[in-house]
């Protein structure tokens, strides 16, 4: 995990993120990009693009980075390689160029634990980042002074297709030790039997060299409340799942769910791309 990106609107949510990066980055020995989008009006961006300067845009591209100026010298990232960008884009598309650029392995993201991710990533903003995101997306609810990746739960229905992104989980988990907390939900819309749920689960793992993690199922009224509820039973760390890049959560994770739980859960939530 060399190259780590954060997209900051200069709110407290967005430092969170960055703190949470920090902390990953000196572990790990990463470079830390902090990203800041800037859109401009619609006016602005027709004569950016058409290669005419104004004097507007050159005010808010100075502020933008006299801001990323100021987030850099902050005493907490002593020590780390960072690299400012102000990039004129929309936000979804800016982030991900950005990701692709600069071979990013990790997007760490702010965001309310609420409401999602204030100004900058508003709304389904969120939802269109973790969703369409090919790098992993950790999204960040609140201040943690000691981020720890102890206990990660992954929700599944433990299809052939998740296997794909538990590759991608498996390497993020491998780098802070974790034990992996393996769970489907099972709800009055979508019941499993105990026999059929532990077979999906024992056939999913066998091609996985697996050693510490346990396997559950738990039962609730529906599958964002069972998530969490397990999440915090077991007092987790980070919930893990798997992302679809047409229609949002696969199967098990449709796009209600996806979007409850980037915005409802208060722990720290890891996204995989199917």
């Amino acid at each position: 995990m060399k190259q780590i990106l954060v997209p900051t609107d200069f709110s407290e949510h967005a430092e969170d993120a960055l703190k949470v990066a920090v902390q990953i980055a000196k572990k790990n020995n990463s470079e830390i990009i902090i990203l800041h989008m800037l859109e401009l009006p619609s006016q602005m961006n027709d004569a950016v693009l058409g290669g005419t300067s104004i004097p507007e845009t050159m005010l808010f591209m100075k502020k933008a980075n006299e801001m990323l100026d100021e987030i850099s010298s902050k005493p907490y990232l002593d020590g780390i390689q960072v690299t400012e960008i102000v990039k004129m884009d929309r936000p979804i598309h800016g982030i991900t160029q950005v990701s692709k650029d600069h071979n990013i392995d990790l997007i760490v993201m702010g965001s309310h634990g609420s409401s999602g991710v204030e100004e900058l990533l508003i709304g389904s903003n969120t939802e269109k980042v973790v969703r369409n995101s090919d790098i992993p997306v950790l999204v960040i609810k609140k201040d943690i002074k000691n981020f720890n990746a102890s206990n990660i739960v992954f929700a599944s229905d433990f299809s052939e297709e998740a296997k794909k992104p538990f590759k991608k989980l498996l390497d993020f988990a491998k780098t802070f030790q974790s034990k992996l907390h393996l769970v489907t939900i099972c709800t009055p819309n979508s019941f499993k039997t105990t026999h059929a749920a532990e077979k999906a689960i024992t056939d999913f793992i066998m091609e996985f060299n697996l050693s510490d993690y346990t396997t559950n199922i738990y039962n609730d009224t529906n599958i964002e409340k069972g998530i969490i509820n397990f999440s915090n039973k077991i007092n987790a760390d980070i919930i893990g799942m798997c992302t679809h890049g047409r229609t949002g959560f696969a199967h098990f994770f449709n796009g209600s769910i996806s979007e409850g739980l980037v915005n409802h859960a208060i722990k720290p939530i890891i996204t995989f791309k199917i």
